[in-house]
This record gives C-alpha cells, sequence and structure tokens, in this order.
C-alpha cells in the first residue's frame, strides 16, 4: 500500500495549481469519487499526505483512500466551472463516495416570460420551450435568492409572489400595501416604463451593468471611514453575493418579443458586421477540447441560414501528436475537413468560424495554406471578451451585446463546444470502461481488441461464460478462466 501511496504523491505533485474537477479511480478503473478543487495540485495531493490527522479521523474517507489506485483531473477556467462540471460529473458516474448532487437535482434558473407586459423574475430547475427567456445555470442558490430580492429592491421588478393591479388610468400598481416600501422608486408606473426597469435588470443579472457593484463599494467605504463598521460589514455582504451570482451565470436568450430578431437578421447584420460580400447561407464552425493534453478531439458544426444542421457534423480525432497544442490541433482538422472537401470537390462554406483567437486563426489560416486553396471568409470568436478576430489582419471587432450578429456566433460557438466536450467525456468513459483489462495480465493489446470487438462492450464481457470467452481467438480455456473470474471478482493472480 505505502508503494501505491508514493506513486500517488508524485502524480498528485505532477498535477498543475489551476482550478478543476479530480477523479478518483479503483483498481477496475470505476469512478469512486469526484471533487473540485480551487488549486488540483494542493488538494488532490492532500489526501495521500499520512500525516493528515483529518484523514485518519474520517472512516470514510480513509477507505476511500485505499482504493484508490488513479487519480484522473479535468482543468476548467475558474472555481465556478468546476463547480458546474463537478455536478455533471456526479451526476454521471454517480461515485461510490459523493453524497451532494447524486439526487439529480438542476441548478437554478431565472426564467422571465417577456411575452407578458409585466415580465416576472422566477426562479426554476429546467429550461421550458415555452417562449420565455432563461439566464443562468447558478450555482449558488442561496445567492441566487438572495440577489433577486436586492434586484427588487433596487429595479423595482417583480417577482413570483407579486400581485400587481391595472389601475384605471392605464397605469399599474406594482406591490400591495405590504410591499409597497420595498421599491424606494414610483409603486405606480406604466408598462413601459416597467420594461425599462426589467431591461436594466436583466443586463445586472447578465453581468454586464456593474454600476450598482460599484454605488455599494464606494458606500462601504465611505461607512467604514465613519467608523460605521456594522453597515459597511453589511454592504460588503451584499456586494460579495451580487458579485458571486452574476459572476456565475449564462446567458441563454433576453430581449422583449418586439426586439427579437426576425429570421435572417442576423445573417444580414453579420454581412455588414463582418463586411461580407455576401449572405453567409453555410456557416462551419470548429471547436477543440481535450483534458490536460488527453483525449485530444474537435469538433466541427454547420449553420444552415442560421440554423444547425446536426446530419453534418463532425467530430476529428487529433492524430498528429499527443499533448496540448490547440493550434496544432486547428490545424490539423481544418485541414482535414477541407482537404477532403477538396478531393471530393464540395463547395466551402461562406464562412469558417474558430473558437479562439489570433492563434486559432493563424493556424486554420497556415492550413488553408498549406492546402494550396484560396482562404474562405475566417474569423476567430475569442471566449474572454467576445472579439471577432480576422484572417485579413483587420483589428479585433467587439459587437454590441444585443448585436443579432454576435448572437448567431455566439450560438455556433457553444454548440461546436458542447458537440466536442460530448465526444471528449465520451471517449474518457469509454477508455475507463476498457481501463478495466489493463490490469489482468497475459492480455496483449491484439487480444484485448479481438475481445472488445467479440463482444461489443465492457458490460458484455463481464457477463461472457468461460465457455464465450474461450471462442474468441487467441484466448484458451486457461486464460478463459482467469479472467472471468477477474471480471466477476476483481482479482488477476488466478492460475
Amino acid at each position: 500500500m505505502q508503494n501505491r501511496i508514493v506513486e500517488l504523491r508524485k502524480v498528485a505533485r505532477a498535477l498543475p495549481q489551476s482550478s478543476g474537477v479530480y477523479l478518483m479511480k479503483d483498481r477496475l478503473g470505476h469512478v469512486i469519487y469526484v471533487g473540485k478543487a480551487k488549486n488540483l495540485k494542493r488538494r488532490v495531493g492532500s489526501y495521500f499526505q499520512g500525516s493528515r490527522r483529518f484523514i485518519r479521523s474520517q472512516p470514510k474517507i480513509a477507505a476511500m483512500v485505499e482504493m484508490v489506485r488513479e487519480v484522473a483531473v479535468v482543468e476548467t477556467k475558474n472555481e465556478t466551472e468546476a463547480l458546474l462540471l463537478e455536478g455533471k460529473l456526479i451526476k454521471e458516474y454517480k461515485p461510490k463516495y459523493n453524497t451532494d448532487f447524486i439526487d439529480d437535482k438542476q441548478f437554478l434558473m431565472v426564467s422571465v416570460d417577456f411575452q407578458n407586459d409585466l415580465p416576472r423574475f422566477r426562479l426554476c430547475r429546467n429550461r421550458k420551450n415555452d417562449g420565455a427567456h432563461y439566464y443562468g445555470p447558478f450555482a449558488q442558490a442561496g445567492f441566487l435568492r438572495s440577489t433577486l430580492l436586492e434586484m427588487r429592491k433596487k429595479f423595482g421588478i417583480l417577482l413570483s409572489d407579486a400581485k400587481p393591479v391595472r389601475l384605471k388610468d392605464g397605469r399599474v400598481r406594482l406591490y400591495d400595501d405590504v410591499r409597497a416600501e420595498i421599491f424606494a422608486g414610483h409603486n405606480e408606473t406604466t408598462v413601459e416604463e416597467y420594461r425599462s426597469r426589467v431591461d436594466e435588470a436583466c443586463f445586472f443579472l447578465e453581468g454586464k451593468a456593474k454600476g450598482w457593484l460599484k454605488e455599494l463599494r464606494e458606500e462601504m467605504n465611505k461607512r467604514a471611514e465613519k467608523m460605521d463598521f456594522e453597515r459597511a460589514a453589511e454592504l460588503r455582504d451584499l456586494s460579495d453575493s451580487l458579485s458571486q451570482t452574476i459572476a456565475k451565470t449564462r446567458r441563454f436568450t433576453r430581449g422583449f418579443p418586439n426586439a427579437v430578431e426576425s429570421e435572417g437578421e442576423d445573417l444580414t447584420d453579420l454581412v455588414e458586421c463582418l463586411a461580407l460580400d455576401r449572405i453567409p447561407v453555410v456557416i462551419e464552425c470548429f471547436d477543440v477540447s481535450h483534458v490536460s493534453g488527453t483525449f485530444v478531439v474537435a469538433s466541427m458544426v454547420r449553420f444552415v441560414r442560421g440554423k444547425p444542421d446536426p446530419r453534418s457534423y463532425r467530430r476529428f480525432k487529433i492524430r498528429s501528436f499527443q499533448g496540448n497544442d490547440d493550434f496544432k490541433a486547428m490545424e490539423e482538422v481544418i485541414t482535414r475537413r477541407y482537404g477532403r472537401l477538396l478531393k471530393e470537390g464540395v463547395q466551402f462554406p461562406d464562412l469558417v468560424v474558430v473558437d479562439g483567437g489570433e492563434g486559432q486563426v493563424s493556424s486554420a489560416k497556415g492550413a488553408f495554406a498549406s492546402l494550396g486553396c484560396p482562404l474562405p471568409p475566417l474569423i476567430g470568436l475569442a471566449k474572454r471578451e467576445e472579439t471577432i478576430v480576422f484572417s485579413d489582419r483587420r483589428e479585433g471587432l467587439k459587437l454590441n451585446a444585443r448585436s443579432p450578429a454576435l448572437r448567431l456566433l455566439q450560438r455556433l460557438r457553444d454548440e461546436a463546444h458542447r458537440f466536442a466536450n460530448q465526444f471528449n467525456a465520451d471517449l474518457r468513459s469509454r477508455r475507463i470502461r476498457e481501463s478495466v483489462l489493463d490490469d489482468f495480465s497475459g492480455l496483449g493489446e491484439v487480444r484485448k481488441k479481438a475481445l472488445l470487438a467479440y463482444f461489443g462492450s465492457m458490460e458484455k464481457l463481464k457477463k461472457a461464460s468461460v465457455e464465450d470467452l474461450a471462442e474468441v481467438e487467441g484466448i484458451g480455456p486457461k486464460i478463459a478462466r482467469r479472467l472471468n473470474l477477474f471480471l466477476r471478482k476483481g482479482k488477476s493472480s488466478w492460475f
């Protein structure tokens, strides 16, 4: 056991000091625990330090550590992504030693029905096809609930418990006598003025209007200078709560019905913004996905007239290298995709989009050059500030958040990202299942492939009898008996 712990310590020391999710696996490759970490190296390493009293004092954790044979990690950009990914993986694998998230509850979202002339902000856990607009998901339910209450005070919006009253003069009384003092502004207002409040609140919920946070922090500093530390602490907590809420949101859609772009408006706007020669009827978008340089894959999604065309989606395993190199991966996938179209005499799309900035665009441009073909309209969409990067050395372009063109590009990018991550997850899941055979002595790669090809899956292989196993080419009766016992009992030393 001590040798195993030493090896796991070495693995932990080699991990990055970034945020992410770690998966503890037993000797059969089963995921037994999923956790998140602000610092993967430090967090994972803490499990394998023999001096940790906390580990020794917790029988459940100590038992888990004894079972761990492998640790896999998935890096994330921040703690928020780590938290969301943790919940997703726990639901997927249902690890033995996890208790949180196992009940399949969804994270909270905020629903706003703009089809109603008095839209309300409601909490929900599932996105429905009901015409409403959804914000989220939000990982911290407590922060979200308190944020909505404060938003009602700040913007004068309606929550799910409100019962507005229509007045004879056409105006609306938003709150009853009990709640009339909640909002400092006018309780009796017009529908148009209320909609402007909603619009302002939505921008804050999207994390795009930071003026309120700035005001709170300035007021907090003033209170602190006046020795009013109690109020300063309240303002600090409120500011932190609001900041954490809007930092954890992902926007689906927004806007009033009369502001929603009509069919084709997004394409028309894209022509104007990108200075294209014609409407991009066919658009292809690429993304690269990997786990710390392993399971490197890429995706291509295709939109026709601004709508997804799933039948034309493609996914790629990166073949030219192993490791973490998004630029090289992008160059390979562009070369393979359009090299094939050239060979088949198929017309290129009207616009090519890559997920990334200058590096990814430059790699894609180099791929087209290596093919010796004309460069189609090519851009990149950099995530951090949603900057459009051009291939012709034009200065980067930042569009208004309401721009139909930007919304179309975001839909493309998000769909490519989803498709790539799904493929990556499928490969990882398959590798975890198939890794069981790596612990069985006496099987080379040829025999492993033969077994999996014969039975089709690990699930069917595990259920196979000795006689069934012996029918596989290269698997004699002796190995069949050992393998049968190993798959049933997890032992590889039977003779």
